[in-house]
């Protein structure tokens, strides 16, 4: 007697041949390397600094040892950015040229240096 296959090992394999298709059609999605031109400031403040008795670059140091983290500003967009933490502290407020892995509005920072 042979047995036929039952109605599970049917949607067993319609299952895999669907997550394959799938997989297959999912673009990967990855940061890109780029180098973005701005003034380094501090997430918490972005482009305008709520400490008005002291320098941006005095306010942006200040909000990142209370936890914000360094940015970008880069015209009306503001870019978090993770490593170098020593290099932004020295250019705090200043104009720097970033480089790193820019994930949407986040970059890993591989480079830092002063305009």
């Amino acid at each position: 007697m042979v047995r036929s296959p039952n109605k599970w090992s049917y949607l067993a394999a319609l299952l895999v041949a669907g997550m394959l298709l799938f997989a297959a059609g999912v673009p990967v999605q990855s940061a890109e390397t780029k180098t973005l031109e701005g003034t380094i400031s501090d997430t918490m403040c972005g482009a305008k600094h709520m400490e008005t008795n002291v320098t941006p670059a005095e306010c942006t140091v200040k909000c990142v040892a209370m936890g914000s983290k360094y940015a970008l500003v880069v015209g009306d967009n503001v870019y978090e950015l993770n490593g170098k933490a020593d290099d932004l502290k020295k250019l705090a407020g200043a104009k720097a040229k970033i480089t790193g892995s820019v994930d949407g509005n986040k970059v890993q920072v591989t480079g830092v240096s002063k305009i």
